[in-house]
């Protein structure tokens, strides 16, 4: 008989922290946690399948872009093809650029003086045009960073709520039994393994991510300092 009582507690224990027991017997603070961060956790994943496309289709289509670049092709061409519709940023750095130029080099006085401040003039426009396509790119970085640093507080939150719970439901019950501690103590943890389920991805990702975005943002600038060089050579040519 004292088997038998055994077998079914335990059997109602192993019950009880199944995951999705641990969720439906949870109190509504800690279910309101669980769900925002499994909301955030999705979120998360979104933005990096997006992010990691991203950054390889960009990259891919700066490689096309420069090769046509220094392929020898005319600028005013390329300008025509790509910089004056960009649909990624290194083309819209050079459309900057080449705007700028081409303003410049229309005016009456471009061929006496006014050409010598060009070259200023066309960095300016492309150093503006990576700031701007940086923003866009790295958009969303900040949720990436904000879910890695605060989402184990959140899910520790809801495990020290549950955990008061817990306590209260016990000491009202006067039973310390495996089979009344385990379950509010098991879902209080959940909370926390939730958090950090959603945190350890965010974090890495945010370090990788980052990583390549600094490194295409070093891309765009070393080909805004060549074509500067370029465009101050044909200046001094036609000064």
């Amino acid at each position: 008989m004292g088997d038998s009582v055994s077998a079914s507690n335990l059997g109602q224990v192993a019950h009880d922290l199944s995951l999705w027991s641990l969720f439906l017997q949870a109190d509504w603070v800690v279910k309101a946690v669980m769900i925002g961060l499994l909301l955030a956790s999705v979120w998360v994943w979104a933005i990096v399948f997006e992010k990691i496309t991203t950054i390889r289709r960009v990259n891919r289509a700066a490689d096309a872009f420069e090769d046509r670049f220094w392929s020898g092709g005319s600028l005013d061409t390329l300008q025509q093809q790509e910089g004056e519709r960009p649909t990624h940023p290194i083309a819209a750095v050079f459309g900057a650029a080449m705007r700028e130029w081409q303003r410049s080099a229309a005016r009456p006085e471009g061929e006496t003086g006014h050409l010598a401040g060009v070259q200023q003039r066309a960095e300016r426009a492309m150093n503006v045009a990576i700031q701007r396509e940086m923003d866009r790119m790295e958009r969303w970085m900040v949720f990436l960073a904000s879910v890695g640093s605060v989402a184990p507080f959140i899910g520790l939150f809801g495990t020290v709520w549950g955990i008061m719970n817990s306590f209260s439901a016990i000491a009202g019950m006067q039973n310390t039994n495996l089979a009344v501690v385990a379950p509010g103590i098991a879902e209080a943890l959940f909370a926390t393994a939730i958090g950090l389920v959603a945190a350890i991805p965010a974090v890495l990702a945010y370090n990788k991510i980052t990583t390549d975005l600094a490194r295409f943002a070093s891309r765009l600038e070393g080909f805004a300092a060549e074509f500067g060089a370029i465009l101050s050579r044909q200046a001094e040519e036609r000064g």
